[in-house]
């Protein structure tokens, strides 16, 4: 028998944890999972990526009936039981969760639900409704993830304050809503409640939206919100927050000024790593003053036994980046020789267009000196969207122009964050623009675009007319 109660521990159980998890397991270790939440998942599952997503669905399919009165079909004015729509969201993440917990039992993975701290370099300390419990474990993998960032001087106490968590438990649809952040998570919710009839505003501190982003991908989302949101604040911040009976009275400073009272407050500022939060000390693993824990390509940490995955390690804070860490660490504490070296990793904001990207964005490109050359294909030119009647977004890719070797992208449109794939493979596989081009696509397809995008840089297009330089 080992000298320890388990091969592998993981802490948390997120995409990264579980992944992780059922890995280790698949490779046949003993294996414990320890989660602090009733149901496997993460903030993912559970108050994140797939709540927001099935929301967003719903109000994707609002807008779109809506659409359609200017060509002849009319729906009427949409009636929001708002329970049944709760009990849709839930419906939809109880089915994963509940899968996620019979693949556990399937692969004989232990879990153990509780509020898991280090207690030494080999030991686990749980917080069970039971008890204390103290596992022993031979590697441990923490993938503990992040919390939302509150702004000081808010008041948190009152649950008309809420954070991307209380948003997504839909308790109502408020009137006048505030947004304070325009990054992905706000802008997301912010599509949600003004689809399902709040009047909404979004305040945000840098001047534009989705801080990071190439400007051009968010610019056919701001000219679409702005007929919509009852008003977008740029290079403005909320200096504090009144509590009143009739709302929350929020106080602005910046480019915007002035006062005014809503019915909800969103605080959507980023994210925080939990990295603080595990006793890690104990174990003798370093942790930054911000709560990241370093790695290195492995997923170890300083502790060569200790692994770390997902967001305590990094940005980017993304499910699909803590699922291929957690893999790699799991593969390690097996035996196994494996690396995260990931050229690249896609980013989706699932906005109303979608706007999706991979690889250096133009600014980074030109910035770091680089001989760039730029494929842009409008969707106005793209008979699949002229057919849905979506044609305000477009396709980027970026090319390292010495070589022609395609280095980012970026989309806007419909489906962005399933088209964006195809040119993280690209960049995954060294492909030059030729590749990418003389590759057929079907038609009419909103994928035909990457392809185009590609011709319009090689010259070849035919789908649109671009003069010749003299």
């Amino acid at each position: 028998m080992s000298e320890y109660d388990y091969d592998v521990l993981v802490l948390g159980a997120g995409p990264g944890g579980y992944t992780a998890a059922f890995r280790a397991a698949d490779l046949g270790q003993r294996v414990a999972l320890v989660e602090r939440f009733p149901e496997l998942g993460g903030v993912c599952l559970n108050v994140g990526c797939i709540p927001s997503k099935a929301l967003l669905h719903t109000a994707a399919v609002i807008e779109e009936a809506a659409s359609m009165e200017k060509h002849g079909v009319s729906f009427g004015e949409p009636f929001i039981d708002i329970d049944k729509l709760r009990g849709f969201k839930d419906s939809v993440v109880k089915k994963l969760t509940g899968g996620l917990a019979g693949m556990a039992k399937q692969r004989k993975v232990d879990v153990i639900q509780g509020l898991g701290t280090f207690s030494g370099a080999h030991e686990v300390t749980v917080e069970t409704a039971d008890g204390r419990k103290t596992l022993t474990f031979r590697n441990a993998i923490i993938a503990v993830g992040s919390r939302s960032l509150e702004l000081d001087g808010m008041p948190w106490g009152d649950p008309r304050l809420m954070d991307s968590t209380g948003a997504l438990e839909l308790e109502e649809i408020p009137l006048r809503l505030l947004v304070v952040g325009g990054g992905i998570i706000g802008l997301e919710m912010a599509c949600v409640y003004q689809a399902l009839g709040s009047k909404v505003t979004v305040v945000e501190l840098t001047p534009g939206l989705m801080p990071g982003t190439d400007p051009d991908l968010v610019k056919p989302l701001q000219r679409r919100i702005s007929k919509r949101y009852e008003a977008i604040h740029l290079e403005t911040a909320v200096k504090r927050i009144d509590v009143a009976d009739d709302g929350l009275l929020a106080h602005f400073e910046g480019k915007h000024t002035g006062k005014e009272m809503f019915d909800r407050v969103l605080v959507a500022v980023g994210r925080t790593p939990n990295g603080g939060k595990i006793n890690a000390e104990s174990a003798g693993v370093e942790v930054t003053d911000r709560g990241f824990i370093l790695v290195d390509s492995q997923m170890r940490t300083n502790v060569p036994h200790i692994f770390a995955i997902g967001d305590v390690v990094g940005q980017p804070m993304l499910a699909h980046k803590a699922s291929h860490e957690g893999k790699v660490a799991a593969e390690v504490c097996a035996g196994e020789k494996s690396a995260f070296d990931a050229r690249v990793i896609p980013s989706v904001a699932y906005t109303d267009p979608e706007i999706a990207w991979v690889g250096v964005t133009e600014a980074e490109a030109r910035e770091s000196g680089l001989k760039v050359g730029i494929g842009k294909f409008p969707l106005a030119a793209s008979g699949r969207a002229i057919g849905i009647d979506r044609t305000e977004g477009f396709t980027k890719l970026i090319f390292d122009a010495s070589s022609k070797r395609i280095i980012g992208a970026g989309i806007t449109g419909p489906n962005a964050g399933d088209l964006i794939s195809e040119c993280a493979l690209a960049i995954e596989m060294g492909a030059e623009a030729g590749d990418i081009g003389l590759t057929i696509h079907p038609h009419p397809t909103l994928s035909e675009s990457v392809a185009m995008a590609a011709e319009v840089f090689e010259g070849t297009v035919t789908d649109l007319y671009i003069p010749k330089k003299p």
